[in-house]
């Protein structure tokens, strides 16, 4: 009822506006409460001006929220806690799709996604090919380093998250324990992938994915 009625309200500013209002909106409602955007996801349908002026529209009436520059939600809504925080994952997911980039998690935000760390960092790193950048978002932040080709070329594949969780614990704090939870956390294909991306690992780490990989070959 609450989204229906910024919905009218956002129907009445925009009556004098391009058709791509309507279809803007539409794209927003089916994606669903949480999803991060920008304009680029909307080119298909009308100029990046018209985008962005019905984006601004939305902001305006309170039916979507800027949480960076450029970036838009629809925020999910929680009875008590009211307007939640969007996750990284959507954010990362907007941010590739708007430039285009490779994003690799890196350092202890890597390690806490394959579970061999309980603590979610509240400075998240993440390694791309494109510019450095902070976003602050309540307690956290997700911060973009620029980085080489090299540390990139696994930035699309699990190996490539196992290489930065190895490197942030550092050689002599990689144990027997380390690798059998990693065994048990990936899936046998994401195992035998760790063999195919050796090479873009320091000598200690490829050891290391070798065990892991370890009885997940055909």
């Amino acid at each position: 009822m609450f989204f229906y009625f910024k919905k009218q309200r956002y129907l009445r500013m925009s009556k004098h506006s391009h058709s791509i209002d309507s279809a803007v909106l539409a794209r927003v409602q089916e994606q669903g409460p949480g999803w991060v955007f920008s304009v680029q996801d909307f080119l298909d349908l009308g100029s990046r001006n018209a985008v962005a002026l019905a984006l601004m529209r939305m902001v305006k009436t309170g039916m979507i929220r800027s949480i960076a520059r450029g970036l838009f939600e629809l925020p999910k809504t929680h009875p008590r806690l009211g307007k939640l925080a969007p996750s990284t994952d959507a954010i990362i997911d907007a941010l590739g799709r708007r430039n285009s980039l490779k994003i690799q998690p890196s350092g202890a935000y890597a390690a806490n996604l394959l579970g061999l760390s309980e603590q979610v960092p509240m400075k998240m790193v993440f390694l791309t090919d494109g510019p450095k950048r902070r976003i602050a978002l309540d307690k956290r932040e997700i911060i973009f380093k620029q980085t080489t080709p090299r540390n990139m070329a696994a930035a699309d594949r699990t190996s490539g998250t196992v290489i930065q969780a190895l490197r942030w614990l550092g050689k002599t704090n990689v144990t027997d324990q380390t690798i059998a939870s990693l065994r048990r956390k990936l899936r046998p294909d994401d195992r035998r992938s760790l063999l195919d991306d050796l090479r873009y690992a320091p000598a200690w780490v490829a050891e290391t994915m070798r065990k892991i990989a370890q009885d997940a070959t055909p």
